[in-house]
C-alpha cells in the first residue's frame, strides 16, 4: 500500500504542482473565497467526485465511499490566503493578486487533499468512507471549522487527520506530538481613560500611560507568579497608543494584547486575571478602563492514540530519522475544534529548503514552499487513513 501511494503522488506530481501554482496564482483571504472554492469544486468534479457545498461559508466535502465496509475516516484542508503583498522575485507563479498572498502553505494543503481524491477514485483496494474537507478561513477567527462542524462535516466520522507544510521544518521530515500541540490564541484591546493635562503640571492630571505601562510590568508576574511554570502560557502586548504631543499628558491610552495557553483552566483564567489586574491598577491611580476579550482557537490537543500512529506511519514513510516527536509550540491552529469532536491527529510537514529560498517564516512576504513536501503530506494522510482502517479497534 505504501508504494502504492508514492508511486501514485510521484506519477503526478506535475498535476499537484500545477494546482498548487494556480492557487497561489489567485488567492482569496478568510471568508472570501468564493472562486477559489468553484475552481475546487470543478478539480473535484473533473476528478469524478460528488461535491456538497456549506451553505454558510465556501467551504466544500467530499465523501467517497469505498465498496467493501470500514471505518469513516476525514482529512482536512484550509483553502484561504492572507493580506499580505507577494514580494517573490522571479517567481512567475507569484500571487496576481494585489496585498494577498498564500503565505501559510494552504495553496499546498489544497492541492494534497485534491491529489488524495484522485487517489481514492482511482483505487479500490480499500475499505470504508472518506470524507474528504475543503475548509474556508483557517487565518482569522472565528474561523471556518466551526461553521463545517455545524454543516455535517463530522458526521458519522470516526477519526480525522489532518496536516500542517511547515519551513521551518527541512523538507523530508514530518513531526507532531500527542496531548497538547498547539496552543489557544485570545486576543484583547483595552482602552485606559485618566485624565489629560499639561506636562508640566502632572498633579492635576491622571497619566494614562503611566498606568498602562504599570499594567504592562504587572501581567507579565501573571505568568511568573500565577500560573504553573510546567504549564506554559503567554501574555504579549503588541501595541501601545497614546498621546499626540510631548507636553501634553495623555487622556487615553488603547493596549492590544494576545493570551496563549495549553491548558483550558489557565486559558480562562488568564482572561480573568488579566481583568482583575487592570481593575485595580486603573483603581490605583483614578482612572477607569474598557476591556474586550475576543477568543480565538482553543488549543489543539492531538489523540495520544493517533499520534503514536503518526509515529509509526511516518518512520515507515519518512524514515526514523526524519520523523521528530515536536515540542508544543504557542500557534494555534482551529483544527483544534475537530480535535475536541472526534480522535485524531494534526502534523507538521517539512517545507523548508535553504537552497531553493524556501526558507522564510510563514506569513512573510517572500514566503515559499519545497513542492516535493506536497507529496509527503498527501503520502502521510493516506497511510493514516488505511493504517486505521485496517488496525483500528
Amino acid at each position: 500500500m505504501t508504494k502504492q501511494v508514492q508511486q501514485f503522488l510521484a506519477q503526478h506530481f506535475p498535476k499537484i504542482v500545477e494546482w498548487r501554482r494556480y492557487l497561489h496564482q489567485y488567492p482569496e483571504i478568510s471568508f472570501q473565497e468564493k472562486q477559489t472554492a468553484l475552481w475546487i469544486e470543478q478539480q473535484l468534479q473533473q476528478i469524478g467526485c460528488e461535491v456538497e457545498r456549506n451553505e454558510e461559508g465556501y467551504g466544500l466535502v467530499v465523501t467517497i465511499h469505498a465498496e467493501r465496509p470500514g471505518p469513516f475516516i476525514a482529512l482536512r484542508a484550509d483553502i484561504d490566503a492572507l493580506p499580505i503583498q507577494d514580494e517573490k522575485e522571479d517567481c512567475h507563479y507569484r500571487s496576481q493578486i494585489a496585498q494577498v498572498m498564500h503565505a501559510c502553505g494552504h495553496d499546498g494543503h489544497t492541492a494534497a487533499l485534491l491529489a488524495i481524491a484522485s487517489y481514492y477514485k482511482q483505487h479500490n483496494d480499500w475499505s470504508g468512507s472518506r470524507r474528504l474537507i475543503f475548509q474556508p478561513a483557517e487565518e482569522v477567527s472565528p474561523g471556518g471549522a466551526l461553521g463545517m462542524i455545524k454543516a455535517g462535516a463530522l458526521q458519522d466520522v470516526d477519526v480525522i487527520y489532518g496536516a500542517h507544510l511547515w519551513t521551518p521544518l527541512p523538507y523530508g521530515q514530518a513531526a507532531t506530538t500527542g496531548g497538547p500541540f498547539m496552543s489557544s490564541a485570545d486576543e484583547f484591546a483595552i482602552e485606559i481613560i485618566g485624565k489629560g493635562g499639561h506636562g508640566g503640571l502632572p498633579h492635576e492630571a491622571i497619566d494614562s500611560i503611566i498606568v498602562a505601562t504599570d499594567f504592562v510590568q504587572a501581567i507579565q508576574k501573571i505568568i511568573s507568579r500565577n500560573i504553573n511554570p510546567l504549564a506554559p502560557a503567554v501574555i504579549s502586548i503588541g501595541s501601545i497608543k497614546a498621546g499626540s504631543a510631548a507636553n501634553v499628558i495623555a487622556e487615553r491610552c488603547y493596549l492590544n494584547g494576545t493570551i496563549r495557553a495549553f491548558d483550558e483552566q489557565n486559558r480562562l483564567y488568564l482572561m480573568k486575571r488579566i481583568e482583575e489586574v487592570l481593575q485595580h491598577i486603573c483603581a490605583l491611580h483614578g482612572a477607569t478602563y474598557e476591556l474586550k476579550i475576543k477568543q480565538g482557537y482553543p488549543s489543539l490537543i492531538n489523540d495520544k492514540r493517533e499520534a503514536a500512529r503518526f509515529f509509526s506511519v511516518a518512520e515507515q514513510l519518512l524514515g526514523s530519522t526524519h520523523t521528530v516527536r515536536a515540542e508544543p509550540i504557542t500557534v494555534s491552529e482551529d483544527f483544534s475544534y475537530y480535535l475536541q469532536e472526534v480522535p485524531g491527529c494534526f502534523m507538521f510537514v517539512g517545507a523548508g529548503n535553504d537552497e531553493i529560498g524556501a526558507n522564510y517564516p510563514h506569513h512573510h512576504p517572500k514566503f515559499n514552499i519545497d513542492e516535493r513536501a506536497i507529496i509527503n503530506a498527501a503520502a502521510l494522510l493516506i497511510t493514516l487513513a488505511e493504517d486505521y482502517s485496517i488496525n483500528h479497534s
